[in-house]
């Protein structure tokens, strides 16, 4: 009895997570679009939990850049999420809006709009000896469903503070003659996060970076990271993921530009007996419709 009750529900991972977020908040912020003061995208592959079958991957794309006014940001996030035969892709156009508070700081409000399309071939999982489960004789394909969310960003050269809700409207996979299945989906998530820049020497820089994560009838996550600039060319750091993993992360400033970055998640779970950990890469690109003079690079 006590298993035949445990199995009427569970809980998984339902978002993407990533390790660098800390490079390019944009994906989970509409706040952040225009931040970059340039012209910006930003291509991000994150295979999670490798050597099991159906282990899920995620291809992101982030575009954003400022208007002439400069107060005005736009962005497009596309994000391509893969677990098992599931199959999500979402497109979220972002808007922001800046306000100085002072000289060195700003307030930015974000809004996003969008649209999510997910589609699972029930019909072609092994359901082993039982071949007549109802809940899998429906293919779900195409199904779309909208998306809105907002976000706040506060952020100086020396520090940054993040509150978003990326998704608002919920909704369900499954309809009509397979409801008795049905499964929420766009459950709304939480984001807190900020960071800070500590000048250790002339050409060592610190950033310690935080993020939690709240969502309705899941465990509350956090994420605690330390990250070098040696140089103002390479960062090297770590990062604590609470009851998921221990991650090394590095990036290489090759110029103004162009950026290439690399994270290595160690499961700390149970699943590290059967996975060969996370592996993320990541890389962008700036570039500017107008000269402009900078008088320090970009840390966040």
């Amino acid at each position: 009895m006590l298993m035949i009750m445990g199995a009427l529900f569970s809980k998984g991972q339902q978002d993407p997570m990533y390790t660098q977020y800390i490079f390019n908040l944009q994906t989970i912020n509409p706040a952040y679009a225009g931040s970059w003061q340039d012209i910006g995208v930003t291509a991000l592959s994150r295979d999670q939990w490798l050597g099991i079958q159906g282990h899920p991957t995620t291809q992101t794309f982030s575009f954003q850049t400022p208007l002439r006014s400069e107060n005005v940001g736009i962005g497009l996030n596309i994000v391509n999420d893969n677990v098992g035969l599931e199959k999500t892709i979402s497109v979220n156009f972002d808007y922001s809006y800046q306000i100085l508070l002072s000289e060195l700081t700003t307030l930015r409000f974000g809004i996003k709009g969008g649209f999510l399309n997910y589609s699972n071939n029930l019909l072609a999982y092994n359901q082993g000896d039982n071949q007549s489960d109802q809940s899998y004789q429906v293919n779900i394909q195409n199904k779309f469903m909208p998306n809105f969310g907002f976000g706040l960003y506060l952020s100086s050269r020396k520090y940054y503070l993040s509150l978003s809700l990326p998704e608002i409207v919920q909704g369900s996979y499954l309809q009509g003659q397979a409801s008795s299945a049905s499964t929420s989906t766009q459950v709304r998530h939480l984001f807190f996060a900020g960071g800070m820049v500590f000048e250790l020497s002339d050409n060592v820089k610190f950033k310690p970076n935080f993020m939690t994560q709240a969502v309705a009838g899941a465990p509350f996550l956090y994420d605690l990271s330390a990250n070098f600039l040696i140089a103002e060319k390479f960062w090297i750091g770590g990062m604590y993921r609470s009851g998921d993993a221990v991650s090394v992360i590095a990036q290489w400033i090759i110029n103004r530009k162009l950026r290439f970055g690399y994270a290595y998640d160690f499961t700390t779970t149970d699943l590290q007996k059967f996975s060969n950990g996370v592996h993320e890469v990541m890389i962008s690109y700036e570039f500017s419709w107008a000269k402009r003079k900078y008088v320090s690079p970009r840390y966040f």
